[in-house]
């Protein structure tokens, strides 16, 4: 059995109109989260906007998000960037402010600039030193590859590397190669994408996935069924919120938990920082014809 499984979303980071960070929002974007029953939360991630927040306000919100979520579920912080000290750095600040979990993608940083294999080893070798656990993030962003033996090497290797978060092209495939050859080594295998192929991800061995906060609260009964046997069951809830998560992935990224949000009042603004544009009208429009027929937590919780 993985020791880690469920559904941890990413949390979305609110802002007043003006593009201030607002700490009520935050605050009220956890509460519902939890209140959906996620088993876990990620902060700062890349649906999280961490290309739009400053240094500042990312470590106040990593303040603002452990304290207030106070141990009700495990915290996850991402920390990922292209300078190795400033990822150790991230780790130990997260450790000391009692995060359950650190999340880093490999480094790179623009179009060009990506470490070797081995300096990807190295800083993750560096991140574990921090002592706390590691999810690698797979995710297309980086554009780099991570292969299943360098994935592997680093699980069994580095003490601290225990989770996988899986979100590159064909990651049912390369699942499936991970759990077999890492063994006992890849105590979290995870899928990403706001759970888009999440039945193949699911029937390759993923144990959890990490999706968005639009509709975790939809998404986790599959996770359950598939975990109790129930294959129909699983693939009949993710039939009815696929179409919801297409349009979520393909059209209107991490904008979309904050629409959802917004329309259901647990936040007041869906703003996004300059140069993300908002959502056009006819999008938004559509994102909220999917989600109501699901009736989710997030549509009802601040009204």
């Amino acid at each position: 059995m993985a020791k880690y499984k469920g559904i941890w979303p990413v949390a979305p980071v609110a802002f007043h109109d003006d593009g201030r960070v607002d700490d009520e929002g935050m605050r009220r974007i956890l509460d519902c989260m939890i209140d959906q029953g996620v088993d876990g939360i990620c902060i700062l991630a890349n649906y999280s906007e961490q290309f739009l927040i400053s240094d500042a306000e990312r470590e106040h919100l990593t303040r603002l998000s452990l304290d207030h979520v106070a141990g009700r579920v495990p915290v996850i912080v991402t920390i990922s960037h292209f300078a190795t000290p400033i990822v150790v750095e991230r780790a130990k600040l997260a450790r000391a402010l009692g995060a359950d979990m650190v999340m880093m993608m490999a480094p790179y940083h623009g179009a060009t600039l990506r470490a070797t294999p081995e300096q990807i080893f190295e800083q993750f070798a560096s991140a574990g030193d921090a002592g706390i656990p590691i999810m690698v993030q797979d995710a297309p962003m980086a554009g780099t590859d991570l292969t299943v033996p360098l994935l592997v090497k680093m699980a069994r290797e580095i003490e601290m590397v225990k989770l996988f978060k899986m979100e590159s092209a064909g990651a049912a495939a390369k699942l499936r190669a991970l759990i077999a050859e890492g063994g006992d080594a890849i105590e979290g295998p995870f899928d990403g994408e706001e759970g888009i192929t999440l039945l193949a991800d699911l029937d390759a061995g993923a144990t959890g996935t990490m999706t968005s906060a639009m509709i975790p609260d939809q998404i986790k009964p599959i996770l359950t069924a598939w975990e109790a046997g129930d294959r129909a069951g699983a693939t009949a809830g993710y039939a009815r919120i696929l179409p919801a998560v297409n349009h979520e992935n393909r059209q209107c990224g991490f904008r979309a938990a904050k629409a959802v949000m917004m329309e259901g009042g647990v936040i007041r603004s869906d703003f996004s920082r300059h140069p993300i544009a908002p959502l056009s009208d006819p999008t938004r429009a559509m994102l909220l014809d999917l989600v109501r027929p699901l009736d989710p937590v997030a549509l009802n919780w601040g009204k």
